[in-house]
């Protein structure tokens, strides 16, 4: 049998004469709910209301899926008008009754977001409509009408979302019925009353007025910063002028999150996208790829990587989704042999990083120290190699050995269950504290540390150690 979906529009004779023909028809009708104000448009026709459903739902997908199921099980026995408030296209049930009957005629209504755009007088030619029961799905936007605010608790979730996209201090209207007052995006869940007729709306400022910017826009301002007429220096840069700028930017971020320090957290993981968008703008100019194959490689990525969340692999634990992310990781990189897995590791990482990579990838092929205890034995024999090249004044043989000291004993901390970068860092740290005590513990006893023998430098880092521990 046929569906007819008709859209009320938001009040009482915003109604079509094409939708008042459909409703002549004989058909039978059904309306989303009684309690919309253009309701009353089709109350004369027998309509009957599916409020019920409201009741017995518990949730709004619930809702929307048992609305549709009763329209199509109705359209097994007879032709069928469904009505809902606002227009068609706004409402889910109506999506799900198009995806599944194919004789569905559609007579579109005025939009709840399009009145609530209008009333609001919005600017912008680009804004984007959407329920509020579907606000978390909402991106950034030059310009937004969210219509469904029946509810405190809508209100408090759409003021959460706009608040993130616009900044809550960014103003907006709130709409009920005909009345529209300015407000501000914290004040949305701050109203007195709310109903099926309540919408908000708003629109960012000029670029440099935004309360709040996205990645989109950070690029956009690279853009204009290499543009004729931009920033000379930023014009004179390469990817290979600012490649360093990563490094320092990353080791910066790492140094506020060591310090547990949120705002330098927050600034530094800025600068970091700052560097990853400069060189997406560069590369964009030379035609090899835009910010948006960046964002879309790396989720595509992520998703193939974890197929033990969004494919057939199963993973109980975090080693066993460890392995599943490095399977997949050598059959994206299309890594046949364990030597391309260690040929793969960067020669730019720091040393001692590299080091400890290399070797784990080279211990899945069966190639490690049967223990801690083993490497140890190791470093012993390499540290007697380089005391013989010193013996014998081979300097070469002797720096040979000194790497081959330094490359034993990450595999030494690696056995033990160490991140090696990491102690390394630690251990710096703590003998720089150590030597700026002793220095301050001597120099206030009258010494001049420059004089001091070895065992004197022992004595005083001694007791450093002791006034760092008491401390």
């Amino acid at each position: 049998m046929k569906i007819t979906l008709i859209g009320l529009g938001v009040q009482e004779g915003d109604l079509s004469v094409r939708a008042e023909k459909a409703l002549e028809s004989g058909a039978k009708i059904f309306v989303r709910t009684a309690l919309a104000p253009s309701y009353k448009s089709v109350e004369k026709y027998g309509a009957q209301p599916l409020d019920y459903i409201f009741e017995s739902s518990r949730n709004f997908d619930t809702l929307n899926k048992k609305l549709a199921s009763a329209v199509l099980s109705a359209a097994k026995e007879s032709d069928v008008v469904y009505c809902v408030d606002g227009a068609v296209c706004e409402d889910i049930a109506c999506k799900i009754i198009l995806s599944r009957h194919k004789d569905t005629q559609v007579i579109e209504g005025i939009s709840k977001a399009a009145r609530a755009s209008s009333l609001a007088r919005l600017k912008s030619t680009q804004v984007t409509h959407v329920s509020a029961y579907d606000i978390k799905n909402l991106k950034s936007t030059p310009a937004a009408a969210v219509y469904d605010i029946d509810s405190f608790f809508a209100a408090s979730e759409v003021k959460i979302k706009l608040s993130d996209l616009f900044g809550e201090e960014s103003d907006c209207f709130f709409i009920r019925g005909n009345d529209v007052k300015k407000i501000k995006v914290y004040e949305i869940d701050r109203q007195k009353e709310y109903d099926m007729s309540c919408a908000v709306a708003l629109e960012e400022a000029d670029f440099l007025h935004k309360s709040r910017y996205d990645y989109a826009d950070l690029v956009n301002l690279v853009r204009l910063l290499r543009a004729p007429g931009g920033c000379p220096w930023d014009r004179a840069q390469t990817n290979e002028s600012i490649r360093i700028n990563m490094v320092e930017e990353a080791y910066e971020l790492v140094d506020a999150i060591n310090r547990n320090d949120d705002d330098g957290i927050e600034e530094e993981t800025g600068d970091v996208l700052l560097q990853a968008a400069f060189h997406t703008v560069l590369k964009e100019e030379q035609g090899a790829f835009s910010s948006e194959d960046v964002i879309s490689r790396v989720v595509k990525k992520l998703i193939f990587r974890h197929s033990h969340i969004f494919g057939k692999d199963k993973a109980a634990d975090e080693n066993a989704a460890l392995g599943v992310w490095e399977k997949n990781k050598r059959e994206e990189k299309q890594q046949k042999t364990y030597g391309e897995t260690v040929a793969a590791v960067p020669s730019g990482f720091p040393a001692c990083m590299r080091a400890q990579k290399v070797q784990k990838r080279a211990a899945k092929a069966g190639l490690d120290f049967l223990s801690s205890v083993s490497a140890a034995e190791q470093v012993n024999a390499d540290i007697e190699k380089c005391i013989n090249a010193l013996v014998a004044g081979n300097k070469q043989a002797a720096d040979l050995a000194c790497g081959d000291i330094l490359f034993t004993a990450v595999g030494l901390c690696r056995l033990a269950g160490a991140d090696c970068e990491q102690a390394l860092a630690d251990a710096t740290d703590h003998f720089a504290k150590k030597f700026i005590k002793a220095e301050e513990i001597a120099l206030s006893e009258g010494k001049n540390v420059s004089d001091f023998t070895e065992l004197e430098w022992n004595y005083y880092m001694l007791r450093a150690e002791n006034a760092l521990k008491n401390n």
